[in-house]
C-alpha cells in the first residue's frame, strides 16, 4: 500500500476517534446538568444552621434522602459560615434559607448558582413578652420606653448569634427606638442563653422581652404575646426554602427532587419537632421518623 493511501486512512481514523470523543463529552455535559441522569459518585454535602429548629426540619429532609438512597454528609455551623461555604461550593444544599428577609443578603452574591426547591414553612421574627405582662401596659415596642415599664422590665434582652436575622433586626430596633438610652441592653449568645433567660423570667414572674421567631419550641410551652413594630424592622414572613447548588443536581434522583419541591411542613410542625428534640432528648432523625410515622398521608402526598 502506498504511503499516500496509508496517510489518508490514518487521517480518517483520527477524525472518527475525535468525533466519538466529542460526542461522549457532549453526552456527559448534558447529563451533568440534569438531575437523575448521572450516577452519584460521592455524597451530597448538606448544610444546616446550628439551631435546633433548623436541625428539626433538616431531619425530615434527611429522612427523604435516606428513603431514596441518597448518600449525604451533614455540616452544622452558624449562619455566616453556612452561607459562605454554600457560596464556595463546600456545601451543596442548605436547610433552609429564610427568603427574602432574613437570609436573602447572604445568598445574593451567588444566587444564580442555586436552585430553589420547596418552601418548608413560613418563619418570621418577633419581639415577645410573657402573656402575664398586661397588654394595656405593653402592646408595642414603643411602650418599652414608658417610665413605668422601664421600671419593671428586665433591661437585658438576650439574643442568639449575631448572624441571625432576629439579631440584626433587634439591633436595628435598638437604634430606631433609642432603647440603649432607656437602659436596655441587647446581648448576643447561644440559643440556650436566649431560651433560658426567657424561661427563668417566666418562672420568677418577671417582665422580660424575648427576641424570638416562629417556629420555635417555646411557643409549644408558653403563651408569648408579640409586640407590634409598625416600622417593619422585623421584616414580616419569609419562606424557609431548600436551596441546592446547580452543580449538585446530578446527586439527586428525580423522585427526590420532586419530593423536596412538594414538601411542606408548616410552622406548627417544625415547632412540634423542635419541642420533641428539646423535651424528649430525641435526635432530629428520630423526631422526624416519629412524626412521619404518625402522619403517613401527609408524607405520601409529597411523592
Amino acid at each position: 500500500m502506498s504511503p499516500v493511501v496509508v496517510a489518508r486512512i490514518d487521517r480518517r481514523r483520527r477524525l472518527l476517534l475525535t468525533g466519538m470523543a466529542a460526542g461522549l463529552t457532549s453526552v456527559a455535559h448534558a447529563q451533568s446538568l440534569q438531575p437523575g441522569l448521572a450516577v452519584a459518585s460521592r455524597p451530597l454535602v448538606l448544610g444546616e444552621i446550628a439551631l435546633s429548629f433548623h436541625a428539626a426540619s433538616a431531619g425530615v429532609v434527611r429522612r427523604i434522602l435516606m428513603r431514596d438512597g441518597v448518600a449525604h454528609s451533614v455540616v452544622q455551623a452558624p449562619h455566616e459560615q453556612i452561607y459562605r461555604m454554600l457560596g464556595e461550593g463546600r456545601i451543596e444544599m442548605a436547610v433552609s434559607a429564610w427568603l427574602p428577609g432574613s437570609h436573602g443578603e447572604y445568598i445574593r452574591p451567588y444566587e444564580t448558582d442555586l436552585v430553589k426547591l420547596g418552601a418548608l414553612y413560613e418563619p418570621y421574627a418577633l419581639w415577645g413578652v410573657p402573656d402575664t405582662v398586661p397588654e394595656s401596659d405593653v402592646r408595642e415596642v414603643a411602650d418599652l420606653l414608658k417610665p413605668e415599664v422601664v421600671a419593671r422590665m428586665n433591661p437585658l434582652i438576650q439574643g442568639i448569634g449575631p448572624g441571625a436575622g432576629i439579631s440584626r433586626f433587634s439591633r436595628e430596633i435598638f437604634a430606631r427606638y433609642g432603647l440603649d438610652a432607656a437602659g436596655y441592653m441587647f446581648r448576643n449568645g447561644s440559643l440556650k442563653d436566649c431560651t433560658d433567660a426567657f424561661e427563668q423570667a417566666v418562672a420568677q414572674g418577671r417582665w422580660a422581652v424575648v427576641p424570638l421567631w416562629h417556629p420555635q419550641y417555646l411557643h409549644n410551652r408558653y403563651r408569648i404575646r408579640e409586640l407590634a413594630e409598625p416600622h417593619g424592622l422585623l421584616r414580616g414572613k419569609d419562606a424557609a426554602t431548600l436551596v441546592v447548588r446547580r452543580a449538585a443536581l446530578p446527586l439527586l434522583p428525580e423522585r427526590t427532587l420532586a419530593t423536596l419541591q412538594r414538601m411542606r411542613l408548616g410552622n406548627a410542625v417544625v415547632a412540634n419537632l423542635d419541642d420533641r428534640m428539646a423535651r424528649d432528648g430525641r435526635s432530629a432523625l428520630d423526631a422526624a421518623r416519629q412524626w412521619m410515622d404518625e402522619n403517613p398521608a401527609t408524607v405520601a402526598a409529597w411523592g
